[in-house]
Formats: structure tokens, sequence, C-alpha cells
């Protein structure tokens, strides 16, 4: 029998920190044992969600407090620039999967500049293995600092990266329209993430200035060999959780051939689906589950392909993904706490 790992979760009290608990509470390998949220402690989980009633969780506690000596691995669910504030002060012989952006990019200056401020752990950079799952599986086995990819950057590489790789899209054209439902704004409160705000209706945000961006030039520059620019713009949706990314692009092959390479590229993967020909993936395939729909379609327009992919924001775009990098860090089976199939209708 394989022995439990005794895991943390800071932010527990967040939409991603939360969802990752719901996963863990199902992980044949792993025992909650800890958990974090800084304006919650002192309180349950279950006052702060009442769908946890009745789960044996312990309380919720300041990181300060906390002795890690007992822990082997944390997830850590904090917003961006909090994150590596608390990361840098924990244990150097404890595993960290981070689900904030504060390890994704490589570059300092590059996190400064699209950030708004310096990053005060970049010794830490270094050390990152980039968690998209599929494709970095080697070096997330062996990492101590693994930095989950944000939920755009998710669906948009899980589709591009083999398609860039073979060669068989132009990276110097690529238009990316992506939607996510309100789950992906963050659980803190705010005027434009009110109800009378999203619902009814959906709208773009940081058009030409999203933060995914960069990330997403960062992983295709690496396959492609050259800078990649892409035009990126994401859209609010009001729904809790989900998203679909459309991605329109120049190719010299045809649809049945991206989806024959797609379906090469991930014949091993647990997680990734490559739809029939002529579905077209929606988030209602995939809600609440740790799996990613692809498709790719001929464009009306000679040289163009028009693809798609369908994630849940919360599940494999972020708390997911974690567990997923964590069964990959300790040797389990990948799909380890993660076999719940998408929630129909």
């Amino acid at each position: 029998m394989t022995k439990k790992i005794k895991v943390g979760v800071i932010g527990a009290s967040g939409y991603t920190g939360a969802d990752a608990v719901r996963l863990l509470a199902g992980h044949p390998y792993a025992e909650i044992v800890v958990l974090c949220a800084h304006t919650h402690a002192g309180q349950n989980m279950e006052d702060i969600f009442p769908q946890f009633t009745g789960l044996a969780l312990p309380p919720l506690q300041k990181v300060e407090d906390v002795d890690w000596s007992k822990i082997d691995v944390v997830l850590c669910g904090l917003p961006h620039a909090t994150a590596q504030d608390v990361i840098c002060t924990l244990p150097d012989d404890l595993k960290i999967i981070d689900m904030s952006a504060d390890f994704r990019l490589r570059n300092a200056d590059t996190y400064a500049q699209w950030y708004g401020r310096a990053h005060t752990a970049p010794a830490l950079l270094s050390q990152a293995v980039y968690g998209l799952s599929e494709h970095y599986g080697d070096e997330i086995k062996s990492a101590r600092l693994v930095a989950c990819p944000g939920c755009y950057p998710t669906a948009v590489l899980l589709l591009l990266l083999p398609l860039v790789k073979a060669g068989l899209i132009d990276v110097d054209d690529l238009i990316i329209d992506a939607k996510s439902g309100v789950s992906g704004t963050g659980r803190n409160v705010k005027e434009s993430n009110l109800f009378c705000e999203t619902a009814e209706g959906t709208q773009a945000y940081s058009v030409a200035a999203h933060r995914h961006a960069p990330e997403i030039e960062q992983e295709l520059a690496r396959v492609a060999g050259c800078d990649v620019v892409v035009n990126f713009t994401p859209h609010l949706i009001p729904m809790n959780r989900g998203e679909l990314v459309s991605i329109y692009a120049k190719s010299k092959s045809r649809a049945a051939d991206i989806r024959a390479a797609l379906a090469s590229a991930y014949g091993d993967a647990a997680f990734i689906h490559i739809g029939a020909t002529g579905l077209v993936p929606s988030t209602r395939h995939v809600r609440g589950s740790n799996y990613a729909m692809l498709n790719a379609f001929d464009d009306r327009i000679d040289g163009r392909v028009i693809l798609f992919a369908a994630i849940d924001n919360l599940v494999k775009g972020s708390s997911g993904q974690a567990v997923q990098n964590m069964n990959l860090m300790f040797g389990f089976g990948e799909t380890c706490g993660l076999e719940q199939q998408p929630l129909a209708p």
C-alpha cells in the first residue's frame, strides 16, 4: 500500500483553494493536515463553505503559525504578489505547488513589467518548473517548486504547443478569443463581479493588456525557436465556472491533419479528449472535471483553421492541474483524486 502524504493548502478560503480541498478530500494517498486562510483563521472550512460539512478537516490558521516540518507538500492558492512573499518564507525541503502567477514567468523583468512590482523572490524563478502537466511531466517529477499555468494559458497551450512544435500552424498571426466564468476573477468582493454587473451580459476585459499573454508567448517561443506575439482577448461570461478558447490561425494543413496530430501528441494523456469530427467543444463537456476537450475545424477562408479548447477554469485550469502535478511529484497514478466525470447538465 502507498503511504499517504501530508498536504497543506494555503489560501483555502478562495475559489481555487476550496476546489483543491474538494479534490484532495477524495484523494486516496493524500491527507489534508493544514489549511491556511489569514482573514478566516480560527474558523472551520464548513463555516465558510457548508458543502464541506461532515469532512474531518483541520481548522483554518495563519501561515506563520504552522509547523511545516510535518508537511510533505503545500498547494498555494494565494493571489499574485502575495504568494511570492509567503513562499519565500517556507522551508527549503517543502515541496510547493503554486497556483498564482508569481513563478510562471521566467524573467523577473517581464514579471515586473506586467504585474507592476519587482519580484521579491527572483532566485526562486530559476527553480520553478512550469506546471503544464502534459508537457513538463518529467521536470515536474523532480521539482521542488511547480508553477501551475494560468487557466487561459492552460487551454491555449494544450491546443497550440503540439501544433507549433510540428510546424502545422504559423506563429506570426495567432488570434485568441477566450471566454471564462466569473470564478476566474477570484472570490474577493469587487463591483465588477457583482451579480447585476455580470448577469445577462458578456464583456471583454484587459483588452490588449491581459497578464496571461506574456505567459502564452513565453511557452510558444520555447517550441517555436523565435519570439512570438499573440493577439489575445479575454471575455467574462455570466456563469460560475468554465472556459472556452477559440483560436484563429494560418495553416497549410487541413483540420483532419491537425486533429490527427493532436491525437498523436496526446495518445497517452489521461485528461485530453480530442473531439470527433464536427463536435464543437463546450464548457458543459468538461464542467467540474480535469479534462480538456480539443478540436479543429477548417475555416471558410483558405489557409486558415479554427481551433477550440474547453476546460473547467477551476479544475484543469488551476486546482485539478495542481493535484495532477502533485501526483507526478510523488509518483502516484496521474489520475488519483481526479477521476470525477464532467457534470451534466
